[in-house]
């Protein structure tokens, strides 16, 4: 596998005590008709610099990306998105809730955004929307990082869960007393099961991350959409798993011709690392970096060495 630059400088400490940048929503018409999608810009060093777009996973929002995107600040502006459903983005009635319908969300907003192609990032399902967007409009994606990518893992194993009852509450109708059961634990148990989920050492996250992340739940708590659109967004991603071969995210990965690195955690337990090597390869121009006690969200738990590996990509440019 081919070996991945790293910048030597220009990425910052991490500044712990940064929170997420003010949102503000962007107007859209998508197919499932108009759309307030909300965002969250991390400005760069000047009008002209590059910008990055991120894409965040199940259960995730346009913070995942805070620290992340304050270390690229020194190069490039930052644009973290809350896919619909999520965050800050109410789902349009009648939305699909798939990938490719997400990836719709996305073009519409990249060819409104009118910024040239941008360098597209996206962690697990984001990720798996990342590679749509790629590979069906080339023009606006300059480079794809792909953090964990939610590639099709159908491995029956509940310590992938963040509550185990959530394989239950898939089931319909008898799922529907687990749904119920599930819908009051407090946000606080919320947040912690997911960070102990999605992270390899979670207690090493500060306390005030945990903070925002309780009260980002909270709130969710008190949005109507939000709940429905996690499962359904959950369910349609496990059926895009159990599609014929011909239809799978696999084959989408040849069709991205943008230079592309794959970022892994080795202990990733939501989406096994033994899929990374395969995913790099089937990208023409893949790289990847596996991190060593590292879990589902890299851009969370290294976010340093995420902004070091996603700044050699752009520096390396046709030379990746």
């Amino acid at each position: 596998m081919t070996w991945v630059p790293l910048v030597a400088d220009g990425v910052p400490p991490i500044d712990l005590a940064a929170k997420p940048p003010p949102g503000r929503h962007a107007e859209l018409t998508t197919r499932s008709g108009p759309l307030r999608l909300h965002l969250r810009e991390t400005p760069g060093p000047s009008p002209l610099a590059p910008t990055a777009v991120h894409l965040h996973g199940l259960a995730g929002s346009s913070t995942n990306w805070t620290d992340l995107a304050g270390l690229l600040a020194g190069r490039m502006r930052s644009i973290a998105l809350d896919l619909p459903g999520f965050g800050h983005s109410e789902p349009p009635p009648g939305y699909a809730f798939t990938r490719q319908a997400n990836a719709d969300v996305v073009i519409r907003f990249l060819e409104q955004l009118d910024a040239g192609p941008v360098h597209l990032s996206g962690n697990s399902f984001g990720a798996a929307v990342a590679i749509e967007v790629a590979a069906l409009r080339p023009d606006l994606v300059a480079s794809l990082v792909l953090i964990s990518p939610a590639m099709p893992d159908l491995r029956l194993d509940p310590r992938r869960l963040s509550d185990p009852r959530i394989a239950v509450a898939m089931v319909p109708v008898l799922g529907n007393r687990t749904r119920r059961e599930l819908a009051m634990v407090p946000p606080a148990a919320r947040a912690e099961q997911l960070l102990r989920l999605c992270f390899a050492e979670p207690d090493a996250v500060p306390p005030h991350r945990l903070a925002e992340a309780v009260a980002e739940f909270e709130e969710r708590s008190r949005l109507s959409w939000s709940g429905p659109a996690l499962g359904r967004t959950t369910v349609e991603l496990l059926r895009s798993w159990l599609v014929p071969p011909a239809r799978s995210l696999w084959r989408r990965l040849p069709e991205v011709g943008a230079p592309s690195l794959v970022v892994w955690g080795s202990a990733d337990r939501v989406v096994t690392v033994r899929k990374a090597p395969r995913t790099a390869m089937l990208l023409p121009r893949g790289r990847l970096l596996v991190l060593p006690r590292t879990g589902h969200v890299a851009q969370m738990e290294r976010p340093r060495v995420v902004a070091r590996a996603f700044l050699g990509l752009v520096q390396a440019g046709s030379r990746w």
